[in-house]
């Protein structure tokens, strides 16, 4: 795994130690700062000259300087910056077995300190060719397709607490909230590239609109929570103004409320934001063996070539079968007998009546059916048939096989809950598909 370079108070860190050098884990530099700040179980007082935001995102503000610390911290300052690096000096050499012989030198030539991000599946990258926000992040699914093509992580936004253990674990830093607290502000000073991030789908998705109208909830843009919160990727468009827009979202956004939905979003885009609007809808099936449709829109700040489109994705859909593991027929991942009845009266009874869903087992040959959040129920969605089983019960993914079905490396680290890794899977995006129209794109030309 490579170790990257980061600059700390200008002095670059080769992507190896050099002899001397004071080097610390990302792990521990970021318990190292929040001890220093009194964090919840830090040990010391709480600064209070923090406001109450700082505070909350205390985690998400120190793991996001750790990665970019030429830039002072978000919502703080360069002198907080210069704090936290003598809080990482001290705890290098307080590990040192003889600290106090070498510290009237070090606080005169002081070494540079060496962040060491190589026990991440994803570290941040060394020579970063673009930077790019990653909103509504989950656990990671645009991060890991533009890294993928070179670029950098300035920010992240996530408000599952789940999701951003994940996130963490897998990147070494902590998403921020609430993003609508944070959408009209100015983060950081340099420029941006990319402004990546699949906003909440479920208020436009065909199930999400059904289960809101059965409920008597409100869809779209009417709902409050979720449907709106697309005004706020707006917001930091228009204040940190990057060159490229990359956003996704279900299939069914551009039909939702008769096509108005869709109406507003691209005349937001185009005369609010003053950006080039491209789109289009794809079946993800020829890059995983899944077929979830989705629709990714770009937005360009400058003006693009007449003949600039997005790419036609082709080829043949993949087989389900093609990301199984070989599993004996007697683990937990099996249905039980009653569950599995269950099923097949449930599915004959909507068959009959025409409505409501069906759960059979999957034709292994075909892609799946679009994974889920509500997967971890009972698997009705994608069910495994069991040849092997001596009551042909199937059984559900797991959730390595999850992870494949939405494109995630081999070395990715699903939440250690199998609910949680479940639900973040089915709301995940499919990361071929991302990196697949972002390489056309051309981000750093």
């Amino acid at each position: 795994m490579s170790k990257s370079t980061l600059r700390i108070n200008g002095s670059v860190v080769a992507a190896q130690p050099k002899a001397g050098s004071l080097v610390i884990s990302y792990s521990d530099a970021l318990n190292a700062i929040l001890e220093s700040e009194g964090w919840p179980g830090g040990g010391t007082e709480r600064d209070h000259d923090h406001s109450e935001m700082v505070w909350e995102e205390l985690p998400a503000i120190a793991s996001h300087w750790l990665q970019t610390p030429d830039e002072p911290p978000i919502l703080l300052d360069e002198a907080t910056g210069k704090k936290w690096e003598a809080v990482l000096r001290s705890r290098c050499l307080l590990k040192r077995q003889n600290p106090a012989s070498g510290v009237g030198r070090e606080l005169r030539h002081p070494k540079p300190i060496h962040i060491d991000f190589s026990d991440l599946p994803f570290p941040p990258l060394r020579k970063p060719k673009f930077t790019f926000m990653d909103l509504f992040a989950g656990i990671g699914g645009f991060r890991i397709a533009l890294q993928n093509l070179g670029g950098k992580c300035v920010f992240s936004s996530e408000w599952d607490r789940h999701a951003k253990e994940t996130y963490l674990q897998n990147y070494g830093e902590v998403p921020f909230g609430d993003i609508t607290t944070l959408s009209s502000m100015k983060l950081f000073s340099k420029s941006l590239d990319v402004l990546a991030g699949g906003f909440p789908c479920q208020p436009f998705s065909r199930a999400g609109v059904s289960a809101r109208n059965s409920l008597g909830q409100e869809h779209g843009f009417e709902c409050e929570t979720q449907g709106q919160l697309f005004f706020d990727v707006v917001n930091l468009a228009k204040v940190h103004r990057p060159k490229i827009l990359l956003l996704e979202n279900v299939g069914n956004l551009i039909r939702h409320d008769g096509g108005n939905t869709f109406k507003v979003i691209r005349h937001t885009i185009e005369k609010d934001l003053g950006y080039s609007f491209y789109y289009k809808v794809y079946n993800s099936n020829p890059l995983v063996p899944q077929s979830r449709v989705r629709c990714l829109i770009v937005a360009f700040r400058e003006k693009q070539s007449a003949f600039w489109e997005m790419p036609e994705l082709t080829g043949k859909a993949l087989p389900l079968r093609s990301i199984l593991e070989d599993l004996p027929s007697d683990t937990n991942y099996t249905l039980s007998e009653k569950m599995w009845n269950g099923h097949i009266r449930r599915s004959a009874r909507n068959v009959a009546r025409g409505a409501g869903f069906t759960a059979y087992t999957r034709d292994l040959d075909k892609p799946s059916t679009t994974l889920v959040a509500r997967y971890y129920k009972d698997g009705k969605e994608c069910l495994i048939p069991q040849e092997n089983h001596p009551k042909n019960l199937p059984r559900m993914l797991t959730e390595r096989e999850c992870a494949r079905l939405q494109g995630f490396p081999e070395n990715f680290m699903p939440h250690s809950s199998k609910v949680r890794a479940y639900k973040q899977f089915g709301n995940s995006v499919p990361v071929p598909l991302i990196e697949f129209v972002a390489k056309h794109i051309a981000i750093t030309g």
